[in-house]
């Protein structure tokens, strides 16, 4: 195990951090959001490196190197980074970083050059109909100290916050109709908790098209039956709170990631689950949720910080700004992506005709 790196200066940090970078500022938690990649920000993305390794570490899983950075955090065109700032502390406090669809490139076996690739397998029909239209997450981390609540409103808000510049980011960008990433379970967490909750994103998301697949699929038990038992309701919301029951029982809470993602939307996709011998033996569920059947409440939320935060941009670049210009930015947010969405269905409905 080699030791972490000692802490990026923050001189060197916040000099990176301009406001061209900048997303905007969080409507909780008085954090800011940025974007950096290793090419314009390569302190930023030291520092991010440092903290992903610390959290993973403390987690029971991690690479076992001085810094987690990866080619595809280095590479010519690399995956962004997406950060939580805290201006008053002067640190990041959380993070993730992504691929947009349009920036993915095919290896020489025709699969996409991605992260979870060595982990999964992707269909034609995946990469034909919704790579072009997919975020792809992966690496997120919460500085440790900032994983429990007494660090205050800062880390209440640090998974909430990260889902704000994750809708920004997709508001941005229009195309972007899919979220693919990994649920990680780190081998410290209790044994029979993981099994619980991974049977339920089983139970309640499996994919049924065969988009995705694991090339090592990890069996969750035995015998899925006896998990029934448990987790007996056939409606989400009510089996959901027999997870967390049967969770509490055991002493221990449902993994943040997993929690926050079930509470995302009602049509998520899971692809299975297989360990990751890249992170310490971890255990990944691949996940992906179409934004716009995110629950109404956390997409509103999200759909009002980013206007204002544009709103606020544009203002001081035209003081002089119509008081109608946000009924005009939210009328054209919506149309822009009901044209995607619309020839998406079209694109699925071409390939998979309807009986008449």
């Amino acid at each position: 195990m080699e030791e972490i790196i000692a802490p990026v200066d923050k001189e060197l940090i916040k000099a990176e951090l301009t406001a061209e970078k900048k997303l905007g500022d969080t409507s909780r938690g008085g954090n800011q959001l940025y974007v950096v990649t290793w090419h314009d920000s390569p302190n930023t993305v030291r520092e991010i490196g440092r903290l992903r390794e610390i959290a993973y570490r403390d987690a029971g899983a991690s690479s076992g190197k001085s810094i987690d950075l990866d080619e595809y955090d280095t590479m010519d065109t690399p995956y962004r980074q997406l950060i939580v700032w805290d201006p008053d502390s002067e640190a990041i406090l959380g993070g993730y970083r992504y691929i947009l669809g349009h920036d993915v490139k095919l290896r020489e076996d025709g699969q996409p050059a991605i992260t979870a690739s060595h982990l999964f397998h992707f269909s034609e029909e995946f990469i034909a109909d919704y790579l072009p239209h997919t975020m792809e997450l992966g690496r997120s981390f919460v500085t440790p100290e900032y994983q429990s609540s007494k660090a205050g409103t800062k880390s209440v808000f640090t998974l909430e916050n990260l889902w704000e510049g994750i809708s920004s980011v997709i508001l941005h960008h229009p195309n972007i109709i899919w979220l693919f990433g990994k649920v990680t379970i780190y081998p410290s967490y209790n044994e029979a908790a993981r099994t619980l909750s991974l049977h339920f994103l089983r139970k309640h998301f499996k994919d049924t098209d065969n988009l995705i697949r694991p090339y090592k699929e990890m069996e969750i038990v035995d015998n899925p039956a006896l998990l029934d038992l448990i987790l007996n309701e056939e409606d989400m919301k009510k089996d959901y709170r027999l997870l967390k029951e049967a969770v509490r029982n055991l002493g221990t809470s449902i993994p943040p990631l997993v929690n926050s993602y079930i509470k995302t939307s009602p049509t998520m996709k899971s692809f299975g689950s297989c360990i990751n011998d890249e992170l310490g033996e971890a255990i990944e569920t691949g996940i992906m949720i179409c934004y716009d059947d995110v629950y109404d409440d956390k997409k509103s939320r999200h759909i009002e910080s980013y206007i204002d935060n544009y709103l606020k941009s544009m203002k001081e670049k035209r003081p002089d700004l119509s008081e109608n210009a946000e009924k005009r930015l939210r009328e054209h947010i919506e149309k822009r992506r009901m044209k995607v969405m619309q020839r998406f269905q079209r694109k699925m409905e071409r390939r998979h005709p309807k009986d008449d």
